[in-house]
């Protein structure tokens, strides 16, 4: 069914169009993310369908029957507590619950038949429309929405006036969620949210019967959740069959055969263009006419719709010692003890990801490390040579009243204009950009203007404080190069996902009660995880021992808690500190041979690979119903394939 039509729609701010005829359709069963450059145009086009913003021309159309979420991105002040204002978003139930029970009490009353009947009716309908949502749990509804993005239980009664912006964005979300609209309208959801927080969100968004548009820079999020996506450029928008992934690829092809059709018709008109000059009074006038006018009538090719990224370059100029920063028995705290016993060694060229939920106190080691706050015990150490950059996510080490040309001159050495206009553009700020106050920047933009200075300090270890925030994927991308590439080290402070998992070689990883070092990616801490929660079995989980599993189980008991105490003695640990020899391993899977596990795998293999591909047909995405059944047996393969590969590596350690 056709949930949303948007055609030809027109915006302008100035005298050119932000948004030029933008087009499509959103079905049930989609979920669809919209991609695009920052200041294409994609939030401008959010706002409109959801009515908060006029188009200058064009429609969009809701289907009359279906009821629209929208994100909203300001707070409403309320006097309520989180609980309470939660719970308000199932208002709708609840005025369903009292009628069914009106109506019950008036049918037992009732003695005309036709009344009784029509009564009868009513109560079948609301009955159904309950049970249909859930409407009898709406305490649980509540509590795991509420769990899942991150809110404890103990500020259930807080009041809304007194949360932070960013809890109350998170609450804002969970309204929505909890409202169970037939569309919705997100525009950056995971904002705010920690890494548990968000892959609880994509599990929610998957399982949900609604069709989704969603504005993210969350490149992990985008191929959890969605199934489509549209890319806003130019004004314009190109539909893709399949999640962001899957648009990448095809965008290579399709960019691939753009470029040659452009630049063979423009090959074909600068050859007939140079035969009119040539010949438009000569001898063959005519033919050079007759060329013209076929000229003036020829359809022209778009040029490509090929997306430019500045490189994001930064170089270490200076070579450092081979240690580059040593942190021994570091603890910190307020109120209450953020981190404590915190050891561990950087070396030069390595790339550290410093990860955890929030409040866990990751800005705070950032700012022990350099000095800027002194730890409460223990100490740090800097190595010979080392020059220290530092990105601060709040942005302060451009000053917002200086013109960005003059914000970022280095403190250490004398910089022309023109050498610092050159350096600007690396980041992407090109023309009367450089010559504006920075507090007039876009966020994107100010973003680049502090890299921008980061680079001119020529440091060789760059402290990076959410570096991602308010860039694109195109310049997340490039700067996920440019630190793959950097010849100096590295320690960084993200949610992003899939930054993370192709920039860092080792993670620092913040737990409630410890902080674990890990040698290796993001991948590959989430499949040691899973690993090691497969040996241990199934356990209760808190809500703090959450965040890197991103799903909120039942409230855990006490006898739970106890259970999970001692469980917690026997996980596995991956400090730095030396290992004990592991004792040999005992079989978890029966006897099989490699090469029979081998064929299975490739046999399982190849049918997840037919499953996506057709979950990429149109015609496929169309049928809601299809979809979901195609996606549940893709996860069900998955769940086995993992299996078989655990299966496998054990039968190849322990087959003689």
């Amino acid at each position: 069914m056709n949930l949303l039509t948007v055609e030809s729609v027109r915006k302008y701010f100035g005298p050119d169009p932000v948004l030029d005829g933008a087009s499509f359709e959103l079905h049930s069963g989609e979920k669809i993310g919209l991609v695009g450059p920052n200041g294409t145009g994609k939030s401008t086009l959010m706002k409109i369908i959801a009515g908060r913003e006029e188009a200058d021309a064009g429609r969009t159309e809701f289907h009359p029957t279906i009821r629209v979420g929208y994100l909203e991105q300001q707070p409403e002040p309320s006097e309520r507590t989180l609980w309470e204002e939660a719970h308000l978003a199932l208002s709708d139930l609840v005025t369903l619950q009292n009628e069914a029970l009106q109506v019950a009490e008036d049918l037992a009353n009732e003695e005309d038949p036709k009344q009784h009947e029509r009564l009868a009716a009513r109560y079948d309908y609301l009955q159904q429309e309950l049970l249909r949502r859930d409407a009898y749990n709406l305490e649980y509804k509540v509590e795991r929405v509420l769990q899942g993005l991150g809110f404890l239980d103990k500020q259930w009664e807080t009041p809304v006036s007194s949360l932070s912006g960013g809890e109350q964005n998170r609450l804002m979300l969970a309204k929505l969620l909890l409202a169970e609209p037939d569309v919705m309208l997100l525009d950056e959801p995971s904002n705010h949210l920690d890494l548990a927080a968000t892959e609880w969100l994509e599990d929610f968004l998957r399982e949900s019967t609604a069709a989704v548009l969603v504005i993210s820079h969350d490149r992990y999020f985008l191929d959890r959740v969605t199934n489509r996506t549209l890319e806003l450029f130019a004004g314009t928008i190109d539909s893709y069959p399949g999640n962001f992934s899957a648009y990448l690829k095809q965008k290579e092809e399709r960019l691939l055969v753009q470029k040659r059709t452009y630049e063979k018709q423009q090959e074909e008109i600068a050859r007939a263009e140079e035969f009119i000059r040539r010949n438009h009074y000569g001898m063959k006038a005519a033919q050079a006419e007759d060329r013209r006018k076929k000229l003036e009538r020829i359809e022209r090719v778009a040029p490509p719709r090929e997306i430019s990224t500045p490189p994001m370059g930064m170089k270490a100029k200076d070579r450092s010692g081979d240690i580059v920063l040593r942190a021994k028995d570091l603890k910190k705290g307020f109120d209450h003890v953020l981190f404590e016993k915190v050891s561990f060694q950087i070396e030069r060229g390595q790339r550290w990801g410093l990860i955890g939920p929030n409040g866990y106190g990751k800005t705070t080691m950032l700012r022990c490390l350099q000095g800027i706050m002194d730890p409460d015990a223990g100490t740090v150490q800097i190595g010979t040579g080392v020059k220290i950059g530092y990105f601060d996510q709040q942005l302060q080490s451009v000053d917002g009243e200086k013109m960005v040309v003059d914000s970022i001159r280095p403190s250490h050495k004398e910089m022309d204009e023109p050498a610092r206009r050159a350096l600007l553009a690396r980041f992407g700020i090109t023309g009367d950009q450089v010559f504006q106050k920075v507090d007039s920047l876009s966020g994107g933009e100010r973003c680049r203007a502090a890299m921008a200075r980061l680079a001119s300090e020529d440091a060789n270890f760059l402290i990076l404080d959410e570096p991602t925030n308010h860039l694109d994927l195109w310049a997340r991308d490039a700067l996920e190069n440019n630190m793959s590439e950097f010849e100096g080290t590295v320690l960084f402070v993200s949610h992003d996902r899939y930054f993370i998992n192709q920039v860092a070689t080792h993670l620092l990883v913040v737990e409630p009660g410890r902080v674990r070092v890990f040698p290796g990616n993001y991948d590959a801490w989430i499949s040691t995880q899973r690993d090691a929660e497969t040996a241990q079995g199934p356990r209760a989980s808190s809500k703090e021992d959450l965040w890197k599993h991103g799903l909120k189980k039942q409230k855990p008991d006490d006898s739970r808690k106890e259970k999970k105490t001692a469980q917690n003695k026997s996980k596995p640990d991956f400090d730095s500190a030396p290992q004990t020899t592991p004792k040999p391993k005992k079989r978890r899977f029966s006897y099989r041979k490699v090469v029979d596990i081998e064929d299975e795998i490739f046999i399982r293999e190849t049918r997840v690979k037919e499953l996506q591909d057709d979950l990429m047909d149109p015609n496929v995405l169309r049928d809601g119903e299809r979809v979901k059944a195609i996606q549940k047996e893709i996860a069900e393969e998955e769940e086995l394939l993992q299996t078989l590969y655990e299966h496998w590596e054990e039968a190849s350690e322990l087959n003689w």
